[in-house]
């Protein structure tokens, strides 16, 4: 790897080699992160040299990734299928947006639009399992194991076939059907190599499945936080993009606020770690995003944590949520994520399954947007975010729309 110096624990900052497959921190069993060595990146490649605007994916910011595919020795890891270089579309004529005077944007990591890169199965899971897969790839992993609502398995799936991985993926059955037809049909066809768990009813007993069953055996955990940091560094692509000049300017600069919907955080930490990054470069000043995470009244832990001044979350029962990327009751995480909201000035928010569902159907009647139940959800917040000071006029502010809603039909076909 080029720049990555080694892995470090997210709570306790114990160093471990950047080589070694492991999973939670032995020190507190919390997740650890990878580390760059910011200096000698500056040092080798001023004046980011190191970014190469030509490339319609993420891996466009070359040494700034955990994997640098203008290295050849990083490069004969990495599969590159497109992921990343999503748009911002202008949503200013949002009712609200339009209304409180602020630049309402969506980053669209769903469906491809023409000029830019595109998710292969249509999440930003993408970004992060195709560092997950390099990554693996890089130290002679062969078998890998992820529990999931439904994305991040289908896109496990995805690159595991593109590169001759064999995986298991545990998730619930109600899983929305085209997410769970991929990967069924990837199990059927390639037996040898692609095993599906059906077991819920959330990704928990899902992880608790393959770490009875499959860790024994061999299998390397990707689940979310227990792979170490590769996850992140997929997903900080995303914050690295918000954060990347427009065309035909030169400055690197950050929206005011960004609306993310948020199950496990990864790309919660992806983000904040990518402006720590830039910052340490000189490229942006120590102002942040005020960090607006929002989740489903069905199963909030964050908001629980956020609104009782917790430090952590306290798993919670699931309920039911047409946006299944948010039903996760607890997660290993949750503790750093709650720190950057509140350092940040940004807050939890848990919005109704009808508002979102109301949502869904008034952005695709306006704009024949194909966004997801996760993305709804964040415009679904829209109003508690202005009634309660978090949005001001002027202000730019960034809904990410995670995937899209093509991928969760027949479920919500009477709302589009």
């Amino acid at each position: 790897m080029s720049y990555v110096r080694c892995l470090r624990g997210l709570a306790s900052g114990v160093e471990y080699s950047a080589d070694l497959p492991m999973n939670l921190d032995p020190v507190d069993g919390r997740p650890v992160e990878m580390l760059l060595d910011l200096e000698r990146l500056a040092a080798e490649q001023p004046y980011t040299r190191w970014y190469d605007r030509s490339r319609r994916d993420m891996w466009r910011f070359g040494g700034l990734m955990a994997m640098d595919i203008n290295d050849p020795a990083d490069a004969q890891h990495i599969v590159a299928l497109g992921e990343g270089n999503t748009p911002l579309l202008d949503y200013r004529q949002h009712p609200l947006a339009s209304a409180a005077g602020i630049v309402l944007q969506v980053k669209e990591e769903g469906k491809a639009h023409p000029g830019y890169g595109a998710n292969p199965t249509q999440s930003f899971k993408d970004r992060g399992m195709a560092m997950v897969v390099a990554q693996a790839r890089r130290l002679g992993l062969t078998h890998l194991a992820v529990p999931t609502q439904g994305n991040a398995g289908d896109s496990l799936t995805r690159y595991a076939l593109a590169c001759d991985l064999n995986i298991v993926v545990a998730m619930p059955d109600d899983t929305p059907m085209p997410i769970l037809g991929n990967v069924a049909a990837a199990a059927q066809r390639f037996p040898e190599r692609v095993k599906l768990e059906l077991v819920g009813p959330t990704i928990r007993e899902a992880g608790a499945l393959l770490k009875q069953k499959y860790i024994p055996q061999g299998y390397f955990s990707v689940a979310t936080f227990q792979e170490p940091g590769w996850r992140i560094e997929g997903k900080k692509s995303l914050g690295l993009e918000l954060a990347e000049p427009a065309h035909g300017e030169s400055k690197w600069s950050l929206p005011d606020a960004v609306i993310y919907p948020t199950g496990g955080g990864t790309g919660v930490l992806g983000m904040w770690k990518a402006w720590d990054e830039l910052q340490a470069l000189g490229l942006i000043d120590s102002r942040r995003p005020r960090m607006l995470c929002v989740q489903s009244e069905a199963t909030p832990p964050l908001v629980n944590a956020f609104e009782s001044g917790a430090a952590d979350t306290t798993v919670v029962t699931a309920g039911q949520t047409i946006s299944s990327g948010l039903n996760v009751p607890g997660g290993v995480g949750h503790f750093r994520v709650l720190e950057i909201i509140r350092a940040s000035g940004g807050a939890a928010v848990a919005v109704s399954e009808a508002d979102t569902a109301a949502e869904l159907s008034r952005v695709w009647r306006d704009t024949r947007w194909w966004i997801s139940p996760e993305g709804a959800a964040c415009l679904a917040a829209l109003p508690q975010l202005l009634d309660r000071g978090l949005l001001k006029r002027g202000e730019r502010v960034v809904v990410v729309n995670t995937g899209s809603s093509e991928k969760y039909l027949p479920a919500l076909r009477t709302l589009l």
